[in-house]
């Protein structure tokens, strides 16, 4: 195949999403991400690393689990055909895209194409999954070295790829990445080939989420163990004396948040901050948006309201949506902060003042309990018979603000 050379030469990056954890994307993986005109993503992503598109970008889900599985020759297509076309693509692997990610097959069927591609190394969750169980792969006096060995067989072909009595006889820690379906075909190996019988088993399931879940046993007892409590895939199987630190170890599933499930129902955009603090806690979030905010249908009136600002007595802000939509058409109009010298500021709650303090813009009244209601209780002190008052706001916002303000004979 001949060297594509659109207008616009495309290049593929080759992204290693992690193990499940969103803040273990590396900071080059998240620059890939942000720029992408396309994405294409495995079903082991975790979804909320999407939320860093930009939002032109075009997403592909090429999931390989469940029925609807994409081959992976088709899946080198896409790759090429998207890369050709001129755009810069992203193809988000969970893990690391070299261990057991087939991503060293994606990346030659490019150079093969003649396209550019960069790969960009993931954490993978060989090592990370443990020691977010408190394993760690290597530890002085226990384990010196360690294995990774692929799982993913098909589970009704009778014969395994693997040569497990080499594997019994390795020193060291193993880990087994997709194993779980052939776990007692593994472990009954093994004890076959002579690996004894109480050696320490760890398997983890969905590891670095606050949905994980960990069951330890020794090879004889672990399928037993597994079973009992209904571990699914994804799960990683960790074998070795490293297993028994656990129990000193185990900080994550310790954390406060641990094992509970958070609804966060703010807008996309609003939702990340929250996000991350209750996964640092250990809870596992779901987004769900219940509102979208848009700029207004009709703006004419705020900007003209903007045009005129020096007619104004107040400027009354209620939300940062509020703050961040006025600051931006006012800078687009006026291009300097100076032009509302003169005119007072009230702003209802913290995060409000904090969009207006970005533009260094001081509060001249903020209520201490973050409401619109204290705020109108607030200008009662104030004599605003005959101010005039900017109010800009969300179409569905209650009329009670402005109500208030006019009884108190503002023009609001």
């Amino acid at each position: 195949m001949k060297r594509q050379t659109p207008a616009h030469k495309g290049v593929c990056y080759i992204v290693g999403a992690g193990p499940g954890d969103p803040g273990l994307l590396t900071l080059r993986g998240l620059e890939c991400l942000k720029q992408a005109d396309v994405i294409l993503y495995d079903a082991l992503c975790n979804p909320q690393l999407l939320s860093h598109a930009k939002s032109s970008a075009r997403l592909v889900d090429v999931g390989k689990s469940g029925k609807t599985r994409s081959r992976q020759d088709q899946i080198n297509h896409l790759l090429v055909k998207e890369t050709s076309a001129g755009h810069t693509v992203c193809r988000l692997k969970g893990g690391d895209p070299y261990v057991f990610g087939r991503g060293g097959e994606e990346a030659l069927a490019l150079h093969q194409a003649g396209l550019n591609f960069q790969v960009v190394p993931g954490v993978t969750s060989a090592i990370a999954v443990p020691a977010y169980a408190g394993i760690p792969v290597t530890h002085r006096g226990k384990s010196v070295m360690f294995t990774v060995i692929t799982g993913h067989e098909d589970p009704d072909k009778g014969n395994s790829d693997v040569d497990w009595s080499k594997v019994a006889q390795l020193e060291g820690t193993r880990v087994l990445l997709m194993g779980l379906s052939r776990l007692k075909l593994i472990t009954e190996s093994l004890i076959r080939y002579g690996a004894p019988k109480s050696m320490p088993v760890a398997v983890i399931e969905s590891g670095t989420l606050g949905s994980q879940r960990t069951v330890t046993g020794t090879l004889s007892d672990i399928t037993a163990k597994v079973a009992k409590a209904g571990l699914k895939p994804p799960a990683i199987t960790v074998l070795g004396e490293v297993v028994t630190l656990r129990q000193e170890l185990n900080w994550f599933e310790k954390s406060p948040l641990f094992g509970r499930r958070v609804v966060v129902t703010r807008t996309r955009a609003q939702a990340s901050q929250v996000t991350h603090y209750l996964q640092r806690l250990g809870a596992e979030v779901i987004e769900l948006p219940t509102i979208k905010i848009v700029p207004p249908q009709h703006p004419e009136k705020l900007r003209e309201s903007i045009m005129n600002i020096q007619s104004f007595d107040w400027l009354v802000l209620t939300s940062p949506n509020a703050a961040e939509i006025f600051l931006r058409d006012f800078m687009l109009i006026h291009g300097d902060i100076r032009k509302l010298n003169g005119v007072k500021i009230a702003a209802v709650g913290t995060a409000t003042g904090a969009k207006l303090k970005e533009f260094h813009l001081p509060v001249d009244l903020k209520p201490r309990e973050f409401s619109a209601l204290k705020l109108s209780e607030i200008f009662k002190a104030k004599n605003i018979k005959g101010k005039k008052i900017l109010l800009p706001r969300s179409a569905i916002a209650q009329d009670l603000l402005p109500k208030e303000l006019k009884k108190l004979g503002a023009v609001c």
